[in-house]
């Protein structure tokens, strides 16, 4: 009986776990229909709850996604304590995922190889709100009507409805971290500067 009610609880949290990794990806149902070959009613039913996973149907989506069957249904550890980052490549960037929760603020480490500086600006919106720190190399940000290039230990935040669009912002490659809520949520800081001049730009100490 309690094995039951733990399979069950399992099963449970993977249509949120569906639902926030193909939004953390930022792709449609659609789109994840022509990778895996499951049909969007399926997948829509699955991140809804309404639909039981099957392993069939986990195997595809978890490969899609980059992650394992266990981080899928959120299986206890087994011991190891390592934290397994597994890579994900997307529009040209390697984003390595730092938190391992569905739902909720996000951490991601960011690399933009360089070269990338050629490409022209072309700012995209979506819901959310994110907050990026960088690490090594500039990254130049197109956002709104003002273009900005960070150096090391520089950081900015804005609401992503607001276009814009980052690359590298010369030869090099970039690190930077990024904070995203994809409802909007903002980090909750203990201590904040008296003024604030958006977008919200602080440099490194």
């Amino acid at each position: 009986m309690v094995m039951n009610d733990d399979l069950d609880q399992a099963l449970n949290v993977v249509g949120p776990r569906l639902r926030a990794l193909r939004r953390q990806r930022d792709i449609t149902l659609a789109d994840l229909s022509a990778t895996t070959g499951i049909s969007v009613s399926t997948l829509s039913r699955l991140e809804s709850g309404t639909r039981r996973p099957s392993l069939e149907l986990l195997l595809p989506l978890a490969r899609a996604h980059g992650v394992t069957l266990d981080e899928l249904v959120g299986a206890p550890p087994t011991g190891d304590p390592r934290i397994h980052l597994r890579p994900v490549i997307r529009h040209g960037m390697t984003m390595v995922p730092l938190t391992r929760r569905a739902g909720g603020i996000q951490a991601y480490k960011l690399v933009i190889p360089s070269g990338s500086r050629r490409r022209e600006p072309d700012p995209q919106t979506h819901e959310g709100y994110e907050w990026l720190y960088v690490l090594n190399g500039r990254l130049r940000i197109v956002l709104g009507e003002r273009d900005l290039t960070l150096s090391p230990g520089e950081a900015a935040e804005f609401d992503t409805r607001v276009p814009h669009w980052f690359r590298a912002a010369d030869a090099e490659p970039v690190e930077f971290l990024s904070l995203f809520g994809a409802q909007g949520e903002r980090a909750h800081v203990r201590a904040r500067p008296r003024t604030e001049d958006p977008p919200e730009r602080t440099g490194g100490h």
